[in-house]
């Protein structure tokens, strides 16, 4: 029976644990917490033809309205006829239901190249622009000649009329014209989650003392509880999960001449002859990709190896299950945390090649250890199910080299997402790895935190799957010994 003292004791704790990671959350997510790009930007179109000559008195205006919360940037495309031309471009955002002017800029004519940009930037994000009617107005003092023209696009992409709230119209001169002007406009939206983050935290706090406070009740009553004989196994059976852990990773590379080594060389071998292939061979325009197929690569290496060694923990340790009790999830666990010692050596050339290629990491390279954690969790609950399955269907360990292999192609590790057509793309949706894998790289190669619902996700797939393996595992140990 646990005590009030002790109960108290791991209680304050686990709220100072809680209250520790929920302030350095806070710290690292920064502003990706509260903002996201926003969703209803209006892309830029890609040019037809050009407009008309902005000299002294044209007037070229588009009207459009957009779902930005915190507008930041217009951008406007231009074409200059391939000639050198003078004179000074204005460019205003105007709201058409006030009139009032939000945004406004000179730019020098003789400055834009051919399909150059010129751009609006807010010196603090305009909050009042969401839904509103806008207007883009050009104009100039060029002299005819020397005048750059805006380009327009004359075929508009269903998604258009969506993103300018089938408020979009071109106006050339006064007279209304097909198309619309090649612009482009730019923001953040509100995170509801982000704004509202210590109420959440608040709530989290909460729930732990009510668990924790159940907790105690049940183990007055006297009655059983899974977290604490786990608690106790782990101490209890420490020495023992320690002899195995390094008896699976010597076994590895038992007779290697380069031994542990390995763990580092294998997915930087790997990397550089996926490197060749697809950015030589297929011309893969991923930016920094190096960097971007080693963080799939030891992710997707770490996955395959620690369900492929806890497939066999059962049948490989039968002679121990016979003879000494054990709980029998140690051995799975044992051979996952085998392969967690490979994965931290791989992360190893991962940093040297995110540093040698460039990359700048930031603060938020810290949370990609969350994903990696879940990662970790995730692969643990499958090796249960799996190992469990492999007691009763040896054929378990074929179908599942040839399962992992589909799950590899299934999985954007050395291509990018967005080469997949649209009714391949439900194959991401329902892949976990796939979200393990991109907010790794978001963390790491893009230096932002995810949306704060990527992390429950994460943490709900992994949960969910440590949940029913340990269900099946739980359920079906007992008969273990007849299959032996």
């Amino acid at each position: 029976m646990v005590s009030r003292k002790k109960v108290l004791k791991i209680s304050l704790t686990v709220l100072a644990v809680y209250a520790i990671l929920a302030c350095l959350f806070y710290f690292l997510a920064g502003d990706q917490l509260r903002f996201r790009n926003s969703r209803g930007n209006v892309e830029m179109l890609p040019a037809e033809s050009g407009t008309v000559e902005l000299v002294q008195g044209a007037v070229v205006e588009q009207s459009f309205a957009a779902r930005i919360q915190r507008l930041e940037s217009v951008s406007v495309q231009w074409g200059t006829y391939y000639r050198p031309n003078a004179g000074t471009i204005t460019m205003e955002l105007i709201d058409a239901s006030t009139g009032t002017v939000l945004l406004s800029g000179q730019f020098d004519a003789a400055a834009i190249a051919e399909g150059g940009l010129t751009t609006l930037t807010a010196d603090a994000p305009i909050e009042t622009a969401y839904g509103v009617p806008l207007v883009l107005r050009l104009t100039a003092d060029s002299q005819a000649g020397s005048a750059a023209s805006p380009l327009m696009a004359a075929t508009l992409p269903e998604t258009y009329a969506e993103q300018t709230l089938e408020a979009s119209q071109l106006t050339l001169n006064g007279v209304p014209a097909a198309g619309a002007l090649c612009y482009a406009v730019s923001g953040e939206d509100y995170i509801w989650t982000g704004l509202h983050y210590w109420k959440f935290c608040a709530a989290g706090a909460v729930l732990i003392l009510l668990f924790l406070f159940v907790f105690w009740k049940r183990c007055r009553a006297g009655k059983r509880s899974y977290l604490l004989n786990a608690a106790h196994a782990m101490r209890k059976y420490r020495f023992l999960i320690r002899q195995l852990v390094s008896r699976d990773f010597k076994t590895k590379y038992k007779r290697s001449v380069l031994g542990v080594f390995w763990s580092f060389l294998n997915p930087l071998l790997t990397m550089i002859v996926q490197y060749f292939v697809f950015s030589t061979i297929f011309k893969s325009d991923i930016p920094n990709y190096p960097a971007y197929l080693l963080v799939g690569i030891v992710s997707f290496n770490f996955f395959s190896e620690s369900c492929g060694m806890a497939l066999t923990s059962i049948l490989g340790n039968a002679s121990l299950i016979t003879k000494v009790y054990v709980p029998k999830y140690v051995y799975p666990l044992t051979r996952v945390l085998s392969s967690v010692i490979n994965l931290g050596i791989s992360l190893i050339p991962l940093v040297l090649v995110c540093v040698f290629t460039g990359v700048q990491f930031r603060k938020s390279v810290v949370l990609a250890f969350f994903f990696l954690f879940c990662l970790i969790l995730f692969s643990y609950g499958l090796s249960l199910l799996l190992s469990a399955a492999m007691v009763f269907f040896r054929d378990m360990q074929f179908l599942w080299n040839v399962l992992s292999m589909i799950w590899m192609y299934a999985t954007p590790i050395f291509y990018p997402e967005s080469i997949l057509p649209e009714n391949f793309r439900f194959v991401l949706a329902i892949n976990p790895l796939y979200y393990f894998i991109q907010n790794t790289r978001l963390c790491i190669l893009d230096g932002l935190s995810p949306e704060p619902v990527a992390y429950l996700q994460c943490m709900l797939i992994a949960l969910g799957m440590l949940l029913a393996g340990s269900f099946v595992f739980r359920k079906s140990q007992d008969r273990f010994i007849l299959y032996l």
